[in-house]
């Protein structure tokens, strides 16, 4: 079966003052480790955002078709630009992200075959922004982003979304603030 990457760039964050995506780390940027190891994981990494702004990191970026409508905007440009049938799409602010949880979650979405496979932490919270998304999910998502919905967790009620239970949580974290990005110990 396919499969593609795609990392949602986010653009400016407000609360962090700049660019998420070009933090430094490791050498390089932030978004450029999250997209190597989905590359790693899905055969490809493609990034979400205005591509005057990325695309000189090496990964190909798409625009986002629907800038300033939050993550649930981002999925749905990645399943609209997707020729894969299925889809790991992550934010590009999870530092701690590994190309082996990413590869375990695609291989459980391609047993399982639903139209997303959603990684639940112990205390049930969904993480659907590192997610494995079906294209078939394209249109279910869009007629709930047409209705007014932005939740993305709120979009998923549409999808027969399958949980993937993890018992350590803290690889998704992610970097909102400055005190946040501080206390990042990578």
């Amino acid at each position: 079966m396919s499969r593609a990457g795609y990392v949602l760039t986010g653009g400016r964050s407000s609360r962090m003052g700049r660019d998420k995506a070009l933090l430094p780390f490791r050498g390089g940027t932030l978004v450029e480790s999250v997209a190597t190891a989905v590359a790693r994981a899905a055969g490809s990494a493609t990034l979400v955002g205005a591509p005057e702004f990325y695309e000189h990191l090496g990964f190909p970026a798409v625009a986002d078709l629907y800038p300033g409508e939050g993550p649930l905007g981002g999925i749905l440009t990645a399943l609209q630009h997707t020729m894969a049938d299925w889809n790991l799409v992550t934010a590009c602010d999870m530092p701690a992200l590994t190309a082996g949880l990413l590869a375990a979650l695609l291989d459980a979405a391609e047993s399982q075959d639903p139209d997303a496979l959603v990684p639940v932490g112990p205390s049930g919270s969904p993480e659907p922004l590192c997610a494995v998304y079906h294209r078939r999910a394209l249109q279910p998502l869009a007629r709930q982003f047409a209705g007014g919905t932005r939740r993305l967790v709120e979009a998923l009620e549409a999808l027969r979304a399958v949980p993937y239970p993890v018992a350590e949580v803290s690889c998704f974290q992610n970097v909102n603030t400055p005190q946040e990005w501080s206390a990042c110990d990578l």
